[in-house]
């Protein structure tokens, strides 16, 4: 097993994507420390793992605050002996328009994401440096935060800011030979579960059936399952060299992004004013502006939801 040794931490691992993570790292030999906010939820991850012939703990408290990001280092220093691996999946959302969104929906979702993944992170590359780990970090990300979508502006920061916080991270970390990475899921879950588009999809897997093609290659949607080898690989040794990346895992696809980079570069003399952009930034501009938002095909007929379809 290629992580045989070695200690994980997994925020928001109680169930669905977290909990997949969490059960991927035992699997590959890892022990796992699980992190919920509901208590029975972390037990029962606890005993699936477990009975799986894993070994795992649980630590239950709302990511966020440095209290709980030392509790976390703590509890699997304490319990395993060390610490090697952080994955940040712990997240809510607090989904509405700009003009109808609180200071405290944004606030709360900022501070489970960004907040819970920044205090985290410093907690467990303190303890990497100190014992001179080659620790891994794995922060979860989203297509939201690489495409913006509706209705989400707390969370589109927040992811943003992940993948830009990776980044920098995979700077100040790599002569401590820690790695940094974002991965970007598309999976069934709880949210996904609501929208009619994947209804096809979430009910064949609830089903315990295979999605079908399209949503698995097409769309690049599948279970949690699909996303958690991905998460194991780059908590392995054989990921060694890959740090500040972003990456999206779903279904039968593998996504690299690119980094935000110029797609048309101009020069002037003397610099752009109003005029100058008057007159060149329409011919400049043509054809090179980024989309926004993410657009999705159209379902093939035979997958429309019901209400749809009639």
């Amino acid at each position: 097993m290629s992580l045989q040794g070695r200690t994980a931490i997994v925020t928001g691992s109680g169930q669905g994507l977290g909990l997949a993570y969490a059960q991927e790292l035992a699997r590959q030999g890892a022990a796992v420390v699980i992190n919920d906010v509901r208590q029975d939820v972390a037990d029962a991850a606890v005993a699936a793992i477990t009975e799986a012939g894993g070994r795992a703990v649980a630590v239950v408290a709302p990511v966020g605050s440095t209290e709980t990001a030392q509790q976390l280092v703590r509890t699997a220093v304490e319990t395993f002996g060390g610490l090697d691996i952080l994955v940040t999946n712990a997240g809510v959302l607090r989904d509405k328009s700009l003009l109808k969104m609180t200071d405290e929906d944004f606030d709360v979702v900022i501070g489970v994401h960004l907040r819970g993944t920044f205090t985290c992170v410093r907690e467990a590359y303190a303890y990497f440096k100190e014992h001179g780990v080659a620790g891994r970090i794995i922060t979860i990300g989203s297509p939201t935060g690489q495409y913006g979508n509706f209705g989400q502006t707390n969370y589109a920061a927040a992811k943003a800011g992940i993948v830009g916080m990776v980044r920098t991270w995979a700077l100040e970390m790599k002569k401590a030979g820690v790695t940094a990475n974002a991965v970007i899921p598309v999976a069934a879950t709880a949210m996904t579960k609501t929208i009619p588009y994947f209804a096809a999809a979430v009910e064949a897997d609830e089903r315990g059936e295979a999605m079908p093609p399209f949503f698995r290659h097409d769309l690049g949607f599948g279970t949690a399952a699909d996303v958690a080898g991905l998460v194991a690989y780059l908590a392995s040794d054989d990921a060694a060299s890959i740090t500040g990346q972003a990456i999206g895992a779903g279904g039968d696809r593998l996504e690299i992004f690119s980094h935000p980079t110029a797609v048309v570069t101009e020069y002037r003399e003397g610099g752009w004013t109003y005029d100058a952009l008057r007159e060149r930034f329409p011919g400049i501009a043509e054809g090179h502006l980024a989309s926004v938002g993410e657009t999705l095909p159209p379902l093939p007929a035979e997958l429309q939801p019901q209400e749809d379809a009639k």
